[in-house]
């Protein structure tokens, strides 16, 4: 890097965003005001039940800031990879306490899965344990619709799991009933939820002794999603099934199947590359699953619009793919990734400089693009006005902590959007205050912290 003048580091930085300029690309191109009416308008009308793209799921969990101390849960948490099992209490001073913590394969990661297979397989997980409490918890990081009895139905597998029988299947019904097949009457309830949902209720436990007067969950890592508590009274009526129009609960967002987000040409060429074009084209913008594909169609076009030496360009087009990592470990290590070492003798100085600036300026947007999903979240949530009594924001997902000095960037953008100037600038948030506070926080075992307090809930 010491070769390059600095004139000539600026000229490269020119180049870049010029070029994501042209296509659409460039994080300061983003009319954030803008997608922040969208994305609030699409979160009412999920819940009004209108035309959405915004899915706006209600968990049935209400909200509750109290949870009971020293009363055991079982817990589940069925991943992309692994299912995890634990017995689950909050001591008298509040702390969790984890026990009989067990981890196995999700059944139908390696082979098809029948139905009875894999409801056996969840069993078995918890076979020694199911005589320890009444309760289950359980975060089932899949597509599923909740109802009104805190059961959900699958809609369909992702992260590869074989298992068709299961799809549309009630989850804690099926494995309710294995249960009992093998003598276990103890077992009362069992919760379902997705892991956003988890992450928010692990504030609730975790911070008991501060004074929050609301809750987001974030979850950025191979996906993207939101979940927030919204007043019952702002739900299309016939959904809440017998709720108290005068509480609150927790609703999934399902953040990432927003549609109407700034997509550039860019974006349009890669999402026509996935396997599910034109669903989750949010998500694909910037979650820790699709980051590194979109970072390789980048390269793709600023090699064919002569960002790179001749080289270097002629290289790229032997480069198969790239992972989000690859993106995290070059920032982080310039020019040392693991993937890129043998592109490494045909970059120029300044071919290093401009990948750094591209790769740079993707995190960049994935930060103005979260601080909408986060922003939109804490406005219709309609509290964090006082700042003794602020919004806690639990973020979990290995991007979000991963990604070069994400969090800073998020709160730079969250600073600026939760101020006067952004929040009254719309009749959409003419009743809003001057500032909504708010703080992030992360949370250790958020998951199986956030089943428990569902259990307990």
């Amino acid at each position: 890097m010491e070769n390059l003048k600095t004139s000539e580091i600026r000229h490269a930085e020119k180049q870049v965003a010029h070029f994501l300029e042209k296509y659409g690309m460039h994080y300061a191109g983003i009319d954030i005001l803008g997608q922040l009416k969208l994305f609030t308008v699409e979160m009412v009308n999920g819940l009004e039940g209108r035309q959405s793209s915004l899915k706006m799921y209600p968990t049935f969990i209400e909200f509750n800031n109290k949870i009971p101390k020293n009363e055991p849960v079982i817990v589940l948490d069925a991943g992309g990879t692994n299912l995890r099992s634990a017995v689950f209490h909050f001591d008298t001073d509040k702390k969790p306490v984890v026990a009989k913590y067990r981890q196995t394969l999700m059944p139908g990661l390696k082979n098809e899965a029948s139905k009875d297979e894999f409801f056996n397989t969840i069993a078995d997980s918890i076979g020694d344990i199911l005589n320890e409490s009444e309760r289950i918890g359980f975060v089932f990081s899949y597509p599923i619709e909740i109802f009104p009895n805190k059961d959900g139905r699958l809609v369909r597998f992702t992260k590869e799991i074989k298992a068709k029988e299961v799809e549309g299947q009630f989850i804690g019904e099926n494995l309710m009933r294995v249960i009992r097949n093998r003598g276990f009457k103890n077992i009362k309830s069992i919760v379902l939820l997705n892991d956003t949902v988890a992450s928010l209720l692990s504030g609730i436990a975790s911070f008991q002794d501060r004074e929050f007067s609301g809750y987001i969950g974030l979850v950025l890592g191979t996906g993207m999603n939101a979940c927030y508590i919204e007043r019952n009274s702002n739900i299309k009526a016939d959904i809440l099934s017998g709720l108290r129009r005068e509480g609150s609960q927790l609703i999934n967002i399902e953040a990432g199947q927003y549609l109407k987000g700034p997509l550039s040409k860019i974006d349009e060429v890669f999402d026509a590359k996935t396997l599910n074009p034109a669903l989750s084209t949010f998500e694909k913008m910037f979650s820790g699953a699709y980051l590194g594909g979109l970072a390789h169609t980048v390269l793709g076009f600023a090699a064919a619009d002569g960002l790179f030496s001749g080289k270097f360009a002629r290289d790229l087009y032997n480069l198969e793919s790239l992972n989000s990592w690859d993106l995290d470990d070059y920032l982080y290590f310039p020019p040392e990734n693991k993937k890129l070492a043998d592109l490494v003798p045909g970059m120029s100085e300044k071919d290093k400089v401009v990948l750094y600036y591209l790769f740079d300026s993707l995190v960049e947007r994935a930060a103005a693009l979260t601080s909408i999903v986060l922003s939109a979240s804490a406005i219709k949530e309609g509290t964090g006005y006082n700042p003794c009594a602020p919004i806690c924001i639990v973020a979990d997902g290995s991007s979000f902590y991963k990604m070069k000095n994400f969090k800073s960037r998020i709160e730079h953008y969250l600073n600026a959007i939760l101020s006067k100037h952004h929040i009254k600038a719309g009749a959409e948030f003419a009743d809003c205050p001057d500032h909504i506070y708010y703080e992030i926080h992360a949370v250790e075992e958020a998951i199986l912290k956030g089943a428990a307090a569902a259990a307990l809930a």
